[in-house]
């Protein structure tokens, strides 16, 4: 009897480490081997409950699987200034208002322009896009509020009156990596420098 207490003890053990998880069948081989070796006779249900309560995984949630999203922006029209990228898993505030983004980048102006947001749960997200080409941290605007500077969104959707909705820029993030590439569209000509 104590080498069975001993045998399920180093199982225990074995399953304390997480990266260990497809140990969880041999579990329940060995504790139906245990069983036999027992001499008690039990049912398979029985066997499966037993393999259930006594797998240190069981009663815990499983990890929700994470991926990352990788945005390629391209069409930037100068390396003045820096492109702000910002991702939001829901409407509020989609496109322009950072506070209500889940992340945010940004990264001086290049092309093309990376940035990555890693450890994100799968789900449904949006991203949007702005060159701010003179650095001061916001969408110049102009006459009727037409951008001034450049501006993109996930899935590059035709520019339409206002600015582009959420439902036109969602995706889908269901695998471990997911490669995006947005466009700069630019309404206006740049302003000409002051010399």
């Amino acid at each position: 009897m104590d080498n069975v207490k001993k045998s399920m003890d180093v199982m225990q053990s074995l399953f304390r480490n997480e990266t260990i998880r497809s140990v969880r069948v041999v579990w329940c081989i060995v504790t139906f081997k245990i069983l036999q070796l027992m001499k008690i006779k039990h049912s398979i249900p029985s066997v499966l409950l037993l393999c259930q309560l006594f797998t240190p995984t069981a009663g815990r949630a499983e990890e929700a699987p994470v991926g990352s999203i990788e945005v390629s922006i391209g069409n930037v029209r100068s390396i003045d200034g820096v492109v702000g990228v910002a991702l939001f898993k829901t409407k509020k505030g989609f496109p322009d208002k950072n506070a209500e983004a889940l992340a945010g980048r940004s990264i001086p102006s290049g092309n093309p322009c990376v940035v990555v947001f890693d450890n994100l749960p799968y789900g449904t997200y949006a991203v949007s896009v702005m060159h701010d080409e003179n650095g001061n941290g916001k969408m110049d605007k102009g006459f009727f509020g037409i951008p001034k500077e450049g501006f993109g969104s996930s899935n590059n959707p035709k520019v339409k009156m206002g600015p582009p909705s959420f439902d036109d820029s969602k995706f889908d993030l269901n695998d471990q990596k997911l490669s995006l590439t947005i466009d700069i569209k630019y309404l206006r000509q740049p302003e000409k420098k002051k010399e």
